[in-house]
């Protein structure tokens, strides 16, 4: 946002800005016309007699500036956007004839839902100040909008292109749904119809299949949380199910924003369980559907899919019990047939004889029905006593209790290989200290002999060495002694 024009009658463009009329002023630019010029008279802050501060003056603007437009809203386009590290995001509001500074605070800046950029066209709500340190004019911003696409679409797009440029939309990451789980948990809300109908369809295509409900809120500001919370409960309990089921009814995109959140995709795709998603109507989508391993329509489209192993199975079972009651009925016919024809005993020898193999064929079939189960019996329980050896194996206790023995049996022998080191240490150290001794001048001394010292210190080994009158040192065994040489003897 800039100004044209400084002097009295000279009018200030707002580009792009529609301004409620302020105190004073004699005409109102209508809200059609944002580019209408508003003629305004500047205040009088000072005189040439009584002059007031640069501070003074910025701050009556502010105060004047403040009071006068203190909700305005503002269209532009996003340049030289910069977030700050205190959460704060400043960037420039421009068109093409003006430019405006605008700074969103971290709390608002936390509440929006898509990511500001360069050159983006918005509509920002807020209130018009001047930041005093440089005598600037900015917005100082409470609400921000695209616009065009609304905040919700445009966090969609903007997330939905990050992660798939990061590759959790890969086919080659998704993988295939169990062909017949035995138990698979719900991630739904309790209290709308999505559970009922999923009950329903599992009940009718799978009557064996468990259904576990991890209860969570599908809607408003703690959705995507909650429903983060139960992929993860399940994923820790991951021994009771086969597959996670993300569930809930249809709505706008406001209702289903909480299924957009990054945090919720990066949970189902860390999932170490295979994650179906069935969130809204077959129209809808969300950034769970492309992250889950398997998108359906709808929560009965998802129960559906989940059973359609099993339900063609039952369906095959259904039409191979009607082909044998078809030929059933049709040979009941053809023997009815042969019957009136045939005589009464001959009949009864080929109702016998048929009933003799009949028999024969039930016993073996039974014989091969019961074999075949032992057989399953018997791999099935080979198989357990495989896991439970393998579980005992990884036990921490049983670990724990042969690691110790390890360490004791280690202990032991390193205490006796340091009794042994320092015996055998111990005996050198005795044997070299028995020469020591042996061959130790003191010991010499011990039995009687004596070492004598001139005053210079030197040893005298020859009387010749000394003269009479001279001081001697004598060591002896015992102490030493100091004396003097009385004569001499060098024989």
């Amino acid at each position: 946002m800039a100004a044209k024009g400084g002097g009295k009658g000279e009018q200030g463009t707002l580009a792009g800005l529609w301004l409620p009329q302020a105190r004073g002023r004699k005409s109102s630019p209508r809200p059609d016309e944002p580019g209408t010029a508003v003629e305004a008279q500047p205040a009088r802050l000072g005189s040439v007699s009584a002059p007031c501060s640069v501070g003074q003056l910025v701050a009556g603007v502010r105060q004047q500036v403040e009071r006068e437009y203190n909700d305005v809203w503002v269209a532009g386009e996003i340049s030289n956007c910069r977030p700050a590290a205190s959460g704060h995001l400043y960037f420039t509001l421009k068109d093409g004839e003006a430019q405006l500074p605008v700074v969103l605070f971290r709390r608002q800046t936390m509440l929006l839902r898509f990511r500001p950029q360069d050159g983006m066209a918005v509509l920002a709500r807020g209130r018009i100040s001047v930041y005093e340190s440089r005598g600037q004019l900015q917005l100082i911003a409470e609400t921000l909008e695209p616009r065009g696409a609304g905040a919700l679409q445009l966090a969609f797009d903007q997330l939905k292109a990050r992660l798939l440029a990061e590759g959790l939309f890969d086919a080659s990451r998704k993988r295939v749904l169990p062909a017949f789980p035995r138990c698979i948990g719900v991630v739904t809300s309790m209290g709308g119809a999505v559970l009922h109908d999923i009950v329903k369809v599992v009940r009718r295509r799978h009557a064996c299949l468990n259904v576990l409900v991890y209860p969570t809120t599908v809607q408003g500001p703690g959705c995507a949380g909650s429903v983060a919370a139960g992929v993860r409960w399940f994923n820790q309990n991951a021994g009771e199910i086969d597959l996670i089921l993300i569930a809930r009814g249809g709505g706008s995109i406001e209702d289903l924003a909480g299924f957009n959140d990054e945090a919720l995709a990066r949970t189902i795709a860390a999932s170490e369980l295979p994650v179906v998603s069935a969130i809204g109507h077959e129209t809808d989508f969300t950034i769970a559907d492309f992250v889950a391993d398997l998108r359906a329509p709808t929560p009965s489209a998802a129960a559906e899919l989940i059973t359609a192993a099993q339900h063609r199975i039952e369906e095959r079972v259904q039409a191979l019990d009607e082909r044998m009651i078809r030929a059933l009925r049709y040979q009941m016919m053809r023997a009815r047939h042969r019957l009136t024809a045939a005589s009464t005993d001959a009949m009864r020898g080929r109702l016998l004889a048929l009933i003799g193999r009949r028999s024969q064929r039930l016993d073996d079939l039974r014989y091969r029905l019961g074999a075949a189960m032992n057989r399953q019996l018997r791999m099935r329980s080979e198989r357990i006593r495989d896991l439970t050896a393998r579980i005992d194996r990884q036990n921490p206790s049983i670990r724990l209790t042969l690691a110790r023995r390890r360490l004791d049996r280690a202990h032991q022998q390193m205490q006796q290989l340091g009794a042994t080191a320092i015996s055998a240490r111990r005996n050198r150290l005795d044997r070299a200290s028995g020469r020591l001794m042996a061959l130790s001048p003191l010991a010499v001394l011990s039995r009687g002999y004596a070492i004598i010292y001139a005053e210079d210190g030197t040893i005298l080994r020859d009387a010749k060495d000394a003269e009479a009158g001279a001081k001697i040192r004598t060591r002896l065994g015992k102490g030493s002694l100091t004396a003097e040489v009385l004569s001499v003897e060098s024989k």
